[in-house]
């Protein structure tokens, strides 16, 4: 069997926004990729065994004392090393070069003028200019710049106020750009990835669908042996792969629960219920907990809290049904990697909590049972992917993501029945309405919020003093940015008239058009 994780390459996170970025382009390229804190333990590096080394960007300058710097001895290996932005200055000081902070700052776009040939860059244009050189559109973020490259470095890329935009050192495998190749703004970038990963490092494409079923499958099998596992089944896309993986790999050996707590989408315990126990097979048990769920969650507005409180409950539903399955001593998830770095539960150790996420940070220490996260690893576009290959339908995989706690993250302040199913119904009205226009597949998130407060409004000849329902729609590749969806006003009109018309209590609707960041894409 082909181990999808024998080729890899390292990213060493100088704490730069694009850090994930740099990992989904490599991995895009069939490579796994892995990201490491900039002054991880030497022997952690060199136990990975990595065909390269790319050191990502990261807000710190060179130009003072005690920089962050990657570990001379990486430099001395042999290996091929990409520096990107801050990873190139790092990387040109170390060498004997020399940075400065410039008078003129780039942030943004800008084209760089290809002069020299290299195996990173060339052949690669986006334009040429009148002497014919090539021109590439790329996206830059800097404050210092190189003004003198190591021996053995030749500068093969420029802008106007920044003469020295790449360079290479061919015979060492050194490369580095002052501009963001992960970024999709820089045109080429996933090209320049490419040649990196393969001309530069020689790995192959073994980081694909079908090699990670086959090494999860066999993960799987080897952890659990003949025990039981019980996987808490959503009906979205993570929770849903997961399903898809366990069956596969162990059959009958997985129960799924499915709970629901009062905090779904209209009609979706039904909907969950047809599509794995009648469609594909699956067993699942459904537990009605909604009472349980709202009595825990009376009078708690704070929303971290009310995330705790859900995922202990969950917690505890899912214990009291494996004890009535016999040998069952795992618990599957659908974590992934966002949910991981949100939590700040990511390798580097540098990120900050944003929020915490029931199925990371939130598992009481009573948990009887084993963790089994096997989409642990993977950015949602993958695991998308392997829902495809493991045959999963279209609606399912590309269905837009679904908190773990619901609509009890979508309910502002405390969280009440009433609250829940005049949220349900005006959430359905906009998915609706979204999917009727075609706009669905082109948005990667949509959903309705409820905010506690009232607004006055006009019901026929009547004064009425009812709730405010917010819109929430985002284009996004990865979870970690977002933009705003700009949905026709046409179309929002329609789906306003039909929520305040048909959803009895809501007077008001509003459209959030805030990005991320600074926003988050759900409201807490």
């Amino acid at each position: 069997m082909t181990n999808p994780h024998a080729e890899r390459i390292l990213v060493l996170d100088f704490g730069g926004q694009y850090t994930q970025l740099i990992a989904r382009r490599i991995r895009e390229a069939g490579v796994y990729s892995e990201i490491y804190a900039w002054d991880v333990a030497l022997e952690k590096i060199k136990a990975s065994k990595p065909f390269g080394i790319v050191l990502s960007g990261g807000p710190s300058t060179v130009t003072v004392e005690q920089t962050p710097q990657v570990h001379p001895e990486v430099l001395q290996w042999g290996l091929p090393v990409l520096g990107i932005c801050y990873g190139m200055q790092t990387m040109v000081a170390q060498l004997g070069g020399e940075v400065e902070t410039a008078s003129h700052q780039e942030y943004g776009y800008a084209q760089i003028v290809a002069e020299t040939p290299t195996a990173l860059l060339q052949g690669l244009a986006d334009a040429t200019d009148s002497a014919g050189r090539a021109l590439l559109d790329v996206w830059m973020s800097h404050g210092d710049r190189v003004i003198r490259t190591p021996a053995g470095f030749e500068v093969t890329a420029q802008t106007e106020s920044c003469p020295i935009a790449a360079i290479a050192d061919p015979e060492r495998r050194f490369y580095g750009v002052q501009f963001h190749p992960e970024v999709t703004h820089t045109r080429q970038g996933q090209q320049i990835i490419n040649r990196f990963v393969h001309d530069i490092c020689g790995c192959g494409s073994e980081w694909n669908p079908a090699n990670i079923i086959d090494d999860q499958i066999a993960s799987i099998q080897q952890a659990v042996g003949s025990d039981s596992v019980v996987l808490g089944l959503s009906g979205g896309v993570d929770s849903s792969v997961v399903a898809a993986l366990l069956h596969r790999a162990i059959g009958a050996q997985l129960t799924c629960i499915f709970v629901d707590n009062g905090l779904l989408r209209l009609h979706e315990g039904d909907q969950v219920m047809q599509t794995f126990a009648e469609h594909l097979g699956v067993h699942v048990l459904r537990v009605d907990a909604e009472q349980r769920f709202l009595d825990g969650l009376a009078g708690v507005s704070d929303p971290e809290q009310k995330r705790k409180i859900i995922g202990n409950t969950f917690i505890d539903v899912f214990q009291e049904q494996a004890d009535r399955i016999e040998d069952a001593h795992w618990l599957a998830q659908g974590t992934i990697y966002p949910d991981v770095i949100e939590s700040a539960g990511s390798t580097t150790g540098k990120a900050k909590v944003i929020k915490s996420h029931h199925n990371v940070g939130g598992l009481p220490e009573r948990m009887k049972l084993n963790l089994l996260e096997p989409l642990r690893e993977l950015f949602k576009d993958e695991v998308r992917e392997i829902g495809s290959e493991l045959g999963l339908p279209h609606t399912m995989i590309y269905r837009h993501p679904f908190p773990g706690p619901g609509l009890g993250v979508r309910i502002l302040g405390e969280v009440r029945k009433e609250f829940a199913d005049l949220l349900r119904r005006a959430d359905a009205i906009y998915l609706e309405e979204l999917y009727k226009h075609k706009l669905y597949d082109e948005i990667s998130q949509a959903f309705a919020v409820f905010l506690p407060v009232k607004s006055v409004g006009v019901v026929g000849d009547n004064r009425a003093y009812e709730y405010v329902i917010a819109l929430r729609a985002v284009e996004t590749i990865d979870f970690m940015t977002a933009k705003w969806k700009h949905i026709p006003y046409d179309i929002l009109e329609i789906i306003s008239n039909r929520i305040i018309n048909e959803v009895r209590g809501v007077s008001r609707v509003t459209y959030d058009i805030s990005s991320k960041p600074p926003a988050t894409i759900e409201w807490e």
